[in-house]
């Protein structure tokens, strides 16, 4: 069995959307494919999975609810329409997944459930629980109250990090990062027309990190750089890491199926936490 096919093995999967994944170019919300994302997600619950979500997209989605003219500058204008637009989101969320009888939980996080091992224990707790009672944790930055992704100095990369986080304190087999590239590059393919897919990574590199660009989009905050970053945490603890197109939300399945789809960042070894 090649490592793709090991993928069809893993029973605990996180998944990580971005803002670009659920918002279109303009950025006005896309319901269909968070639809599609539900649907999905439900599905891979009905066949036994355990799944949690991790998203973005919270202030976005206030800048369009509050019909902001453009993207708040300012941290108190942007953590006051991340407010408006997480109850907004897990709306969404909720309706959606309802419709196909799955119950969702938010869970909000900031950086101390790192750094403090009584938070952490508890958060982990929850995610267990949440996990046996059937119910899909829903997971943001909590942004109204954390700067680090606002501000964008510790770097938590439109939720990158976070989801790698999330993958290694509740033990996940696989996460995948859904994105708005098809996977790891050599090099940037939007200025590279030569540039080639790595369809799987085995260790991070300096070589690779070299290859990391800027983040690609104006709506959210991630870039390579903090995929790769989030690869290193997940593979490091034994989580294997695929990064995904998420245009079309159904590939999800061929991922699980063991599919040649995006790159696959493969666990080391038994991982430091497993």
């Amino acid at each position: 069995m090649n490592h793709r096919q090991e993928l069809q093995n893993s029973k605990r999967i996180v998944v990580k959307v971005g803002t670009s994944t659920l918002t279109y170019d303009n950025g006005d919300i896309n319901l269909a494919r968070i639809e599609k994302l539900a649907c999905v997600l439900s599905d891979l619950m009905n066949a036994g999975k355990e799944v949690v979500l991790v998203t973005s997209g919270a202030v976005q989605v206030g800048v369009k609810k509050l019909k902001l003219k453009e993207k708040p500058t300012s941290i108190r204008e942007k953590q006051a329409a991340a407010s408006v637009g997480q109850c907004e989101l897990m709306h969404i969320y909720s309706k959606f997944f309802g419709e196909y009888s799955h119950i969702v939980g938010q869970v909000l996080l900031t950086k101390d459930v790192i750094e403090d091992e009584h938070v952490r224990n508890n958060v982990v707790n929850t995610f267990e629980k949440l996990i046996e009672d059937k119910v899909i944790p829903i997971v943001n930055e909590n942004d109204t109250v954390a700067i680090d992704e606002i501000e964008n100095i510790v770097r938590f990369g439109d939720n990158d990090n976070l989801s790698a986080i999330v993958s290694v304190l509740i033990h996940a087999d696989l996460l995948v990062i859904l994105s708005d590239i098809d996977g790891f590059f050599d090099s940037d393919p939007t200025k590279n027309p030569n540039s080639k897919l790595m369809k799987v990574i085995d260790g991070i590199t300096p070589e690779l990190e070299n290859f990391a660009g800027d983040s690609g989009t104006d709506v959210g905050t991630g870039g390579m750089v903090t995929k790769l970053t989030a690869a290193k945490t997940a593979t490091s603890a034994g989580v294997s890491l695929i990064l995904a197109n998420g245009k079309e939300p159904s590939i999800l399945r061929d991922i699980i199926e063991g599919q040649e789809i995006g790159t696959l960042f493969l666990k080391q070894a038994e991982g430091v936490m497993k």
